[in-house]
């Protein structure tokens, strides 16, 4: 008898702590520094939160006005039928970058990240120690700056700043892009294939969205399992952006050539797949403007890329800066289209999704 009443009362103990607990979508409007109902609204009287606040209505408003706004419209004049497709997302090498992903290809059924950058948590907030909380909103901000200040993570702050902490690792950055872009956090699931990652669907779009960011090596070759999964949900449309020039070399020659044999548009800076690798099929259109590297880039200088850019009358104006360059006059866009793509064998043959009507 006694053993029923003391499991009674745990279960309902447990009720009453999931009713408690704030919502997937009230934590990222905390994250975020948006309003929030619930569990959660009276942290927001805590100064700490309101500076955190503050700080990030700042820097996403000027990221509206120097960033978010004029890619859009530049996808709009551009490149509209890519910018309203819904084929699946490839950002290879992004990180927690869901930002862009979403700017350039807002109605995408899938979005799929890879990076090396861990999953990481977030815990119910409303249980974090005042002073923790704090101290992880700081880190937050702390590792989200580069990114909202120009238009790359700088891989080695995120990680010291999100790498310890109850908030920590690339998902509390995935849910404050989510909130500020206005969607609402359906489900959080973590996943282990083809890789050690996250799933997250939401929506706001015009049907529910999903979003898988993997934490896999992306110099495992073309064969790795998932690159192999991700064939299944092509041809696709990709992003690459400061990508370190890695698929110049022939360590990443996998990702790249799945990127080219997978890809319907490729929208890219200088840093991702060299011009050269643009074979027949592909047409590269070049906006903006070539400006040489330093340092530990100069030697990925493209000739031939220069003199595309030297031509007269040269490449249209970009109006947004893109890539390793934070100046607007100084941002450089490719846009690499393909009409037709080779056929896949079988097992690389994209899946179907039957739709109950």
């Amino acid at each position: 008898m006694i053993y029923r009443v003391l499991t009674t009362l745990l279960l309902l103990s447990a009720s009453a702590l999931a009713q408690n607990a704030p919502t997937l979508d009230e934590t990222a409007h905390f994250l975020a520094g948006m309003p929030v109902t619930g569990v959660l609204e009276p942290l927001t009287h805590d100064p700490a939160w309101q500076e955190h606040a503050q700080a990030m209505n700042e820097a996403w408003t000027r990221k509206e006005h120097q960033q978010i706004w004029p890619i859009r419209q530049w996808m709009q004049a551009n490149a509209p039928q890519y910018h309203r497709s819904n084929d699946t997302v490839f950002y290879m090498f992004s990180g927690p970058d869901f930002l862009y992903a979403s700017i350039f290809f807002p109605l995408s059924s899938n979005y799929v990240l890879a990076g090396l950058e861990p999953i990481g948590n977030v815990p119910d907030l409303a249980q974090v120690p005042p002073e923790m909380l704090r101290a992880d909103l700081i880190s937050l901000r702390n590792s989200m700056n580069s990114i909202l200040r120009f238009q790359y993570f700088i891989t080695k702050e995120m990680r010291a700043d999100l790498g310890q902490g109850n908030v920590s690792g690339t998902l509390p950055i995935l849910y404050v892009f989510l909130a500020r872009l206005g969607y609402t956090i359906n489900d959080v699931t973590r996943v282990n294939s083809p890789a050690e990652g996250v799933k997250i669907t939401f929506s706001g779009a015009e049907q529910p969205q999903t979003l898988y960011y993997f934490k896999t090596d992306l110099a495992a070759g073309g064969n790795s399992a998932f690159l192999r999964w991700c064939a299944a949900r092509g041809p696709g449309l990709s992003l690459l952006k400061a990508a370190s020039f890695l698929m110049h070399g022939d360590g990443f020659a996998g990702v790249r050539n799945f990127l080219l044999q997978h890809s319907r548009v490729i929208i890219q800076d200088d840093s991702g797949i060299p011009l050269r690798a643009f074979s027949k099929g592909w047409k590269v259109n070049c906006y903006g403007r070539y400006v040489p590297h330093h340092e530990e880039f100069e030697k990925y200088h493209q000739a031939d890329l220069a003199a595309i850019y030297a031509q007269s009358p040269p490449p249209p104006p970009l109006g947004f800066a893109f890539g390793y360059h934070w100046q607007k006059d100084d941002g450089l866009l490719m846009l690499a289209t393909r009409e037709a793509l080779p056929a896949l064998p079988a097992e690389e043959q994209p899946q179907r999704v039957r739709v109950r009507k």
